[in-house]
C-alpha cells in the first residue's frame, strides 16, 4: 500500500493517520485467537489490570505467536510506515492493550518517546507507531485521544516520577503530563479520538501526546500497538539491559511479505 502525498502531509501535520477497515473480519478473528492464546502464557510480559485477573497489556506477542510476527511484515502496514520514516525498520516494541468491558482502566496523558529515551537512551524520535483495532472502537470503550500537532512541540516532559507504578514496564503514569501542560496543549491543538470498526489502523508519531479514558461499555477494546524504529537509531543501554519482553532485540531490517499475512501463513478461518 502506497500513501498519497496528501496522506503524508496529513501525518506530518497532525501526527497521526487513520485507515478505516484495513484488515478484514477473517484476519481480525485470527489475531483475536492468537491474542487469547498469548494471554494464557504466564510470565512478566503479562500485565494485569489492578485488582483484577484480566490482562491490561501483553508485550512481545510477535515472539510467541506467528500471526503477529507475520503481521509486522504485512505490506499494508510496513510499506506506509517505511514511506513515513525510512526503508530500514525493525520492531522496537510490540504490545496489546486490552481494556476489558466495564472498567478497563485509563492510560495517562504521555508521549511514547519520553519513555524510550529514559529507559533505553533512544537517540532520536525516529519511530512510528501502528495502532490496530482488534475490536470496534467507539466513544464509550476508551478510545485513544490524540492532541493533533503536539508532536511538533518536541518532548514536553523528559523525566520520570521517582516512584515507579509498575516493576514490569515504564507505565505512562510515571511520565504523565501535568494538568497545566495538558491544558495548554489542548487549548492550542484540540483533541481527536479516531474511531472505527475492528481492522482499522492508526499510524501515529512517537512524540504525539495521547491518553485514554476507562472502558465504560460492556464490550472489550483491544488495541495492538507495534512500534517500528529506524535501524540507524538503536538504543544505548546502560547498566542492566531492559527486559526482553519490553524492548525487542530484533534490530535487523524487516522484509516485507509479498502478500497479506494470512496468505503467507496459509491460515484457514475456523
Amino acid at each position: 500500500m502506497q500513501l498519497t502525498q496528501t496522506q503524508i502531509d496529513e501525518y506530518h501535520e497532525n501526527g497521526f493517520l487513520l485507515f478505516d477497515s484495513l484488515l478484514n473480519q477473517r484476519e481480525i478473528d485470527c489475531l483475536r485467537k492468537a491474542f487469547q492464546r498469548d494471554c494464557e502464557i504466564p510470565g512478566p510480559q503479562l500485565i494485569l489490570e489492578e485488582g483484577r485477573d484480566e490482562a491490561r497489556a501483553v508485550y512481545a506477542s510477535h515472539h510467541r505467536q506467528p500471526e503477529f510476527a507475520a503481521l509486522m511484515r504485512d505490506p499494508r502496514i510496513l510499506a506506509p510506515a517505511r514511506q513515513l520514516l525510512t526503508d530500514d525498520l525493525y520492531v522496537y516494541q510490540f504490545k496489546i492493550n486490552a481494556k476489558p468491558a466495564f472498567g478497563g482502566e485509563k492510560w495517562s496523558w504521555h508521549q511514547d518517546y519520553a519513555a524510550w529515551r529514559i529507559a533505553d537512551r533512544l537517540p532520536a524520535p525516529r519511530q512510528i507507531n501502528v495502532g490496530l483495532f482488534l475490536d470496534d472502537v467507539d466513544e464509550f470503550n476508551g478510545p485513544v485521544i490524540y492532541l493533533p500537532g503536539s508532536h511538533r512541540t518536541g518532548l514536553v516532559r523528559d523525566d520520570r516520577d521517582a516512584a515507579a507504578k509498575s516493576a514490569q514496564h515504564l507505565d505512562p503514569d510515571d511520565i504523565s503530563l501535568t494538568p497545566q501542560q495538558l491544558a495548554e496543549l489542548a487549548q492550542r491543538s484540540g483533541m481527536v479520538s479516531p474511531k472505527g470498526p475492528a481492522g482499522s489502523m492508526v499510524l501515529f508519531s512517537s512524540e504525539i501526546v495521547h491518553g485514554s479514558a476507562p472502558n465504560m461499555s460492556p464490550f472489550p477494546r483491544r488495541l495492538l500497538i507495534a512500534t517500528y524504529n529506524d535501524c540507524a537509531n538503536l538504543p544505548s543501554w546502560e547498566g542492566e539491559p531492559r527486559p526482553e519482553y519490553v524492548v525487542c532485540r530484533d534490530t535487523e531490517p524487516l522484509r516485507t511479505l509479498d502478500s497479506p499475512f494470512l496468505d503467507e501463513l496459509g491460515a484457514v478461518a475456523a
